[in-house]
């Protein structure tokens, strides 16, 4: 049975993923601060032979060993590790002081290189890393300030794990979703501007789910991904690639 560790459980995409590599036969390590939320995703999986969970914050220094250890203990090795683990609400960088920048880096970049380091020597052949990174990470954004930063490093650091344990077999790959339907960005679609710029800009009928990220983190970390490495998968529905303008946004009457 193979294992894998997936932070960020409680939150929606997080959560998500656990669930959705658990249907696929994984025993799944999750993390999370939230101890309730973290027992929730344990009965939705719905197997405690499968499940276990590590009630913690990912920036302490203890984090990484304390993770890794508990799969260990558990299950005796570690296949995947998902880094999904995210915070929203950025500002843009004239207006983002010192310690917003370090709590964006610090949970978006140095927590996720710190797990990868600690979980390397236990990855076999045939194992994967998918790091969850942003559309922000990929065209910068609007008030993206430390969460492009933040993203935009993980992408670099995705790109640098492909090529420097590839060889050994193991892949790295980085997931970048677009505005995904989730409590963090409810706040924001209720904004009819910000939906604008996502519902009217996307070449598709609808915004990306949960189960869209969690579907093509599954297919990563499953057969079909085996030689797929050192990519961005982004899912947004072409929002980021193209340049789509909705019928109602090119024939609505412009302002200066």
């Amino acid at each position: 049975m193979q294992v894998a560790i997936v932070t960020g459980a409680t939150g929606g995409i997080g959560f998500g993923c656990a669930t959705k590599l658990a249907e696929s036969g994984m025993a799944i390590l999750a993390t999370g601060r939230d101890e309730d939320k973290l027992a929730r995703l344990a009965d939705a999986i719905g197997d405690p032979d499968r499940v276990g969970t590590v009630a913690v914050d990912l920036i302490e220094d203890d984090a990484p060993r304390q993770i890794t250890e508990a799969a260990l203990a558990r299950w005796g090795r570690v296949d995947f590790l998902v880094n999904a683990a995210g915070i929203g609400s950025p500002k843009p960088l004239h207006e983002t002081d010192d310690e917003s920048l370090d709590h964006f880096l610090g949970l978006m970049l140095r927590a996720p290189f710190r797990l990868v380091r600690e979980v390397l020597p236990h990855l076999q052949p045939g194992s994967g890393i998918v790091n969850i990174t942003s559309t922000f990470a990929v065209v910068g954004g609007m008030r993206g300030g430390a969460y492009s930063a933040a993203k935009g490093g993980l992408t670099a650091m995705t790109t640098h794990i492909a090529c420097q344990y590839g060889a050994h077999g193991i892949r790295c790959n980085a997931v970048a979703p677009g505005v995904i339907q989730t409590a963090m960005t409810e706040h924001r679609l209720a904004d009819e501007r910000f939906r604008r710029i996502n519902v009217e800009m996307t070449p598709h009928q609808r915004l990306g789910t949960v189960d869209d990220v969690a579907a093509t983190v599954a297919f990563l970390c499953s057969p079909g991904g085996a030689f797929i490495n050192g990519q961005t998968i982004v899912v947004d529905g072409g929002w980021s690639s193209t340049k789509f303008l909705s019928d109602r946004a090119l024939n609505s009457q412009w302002t200066p």
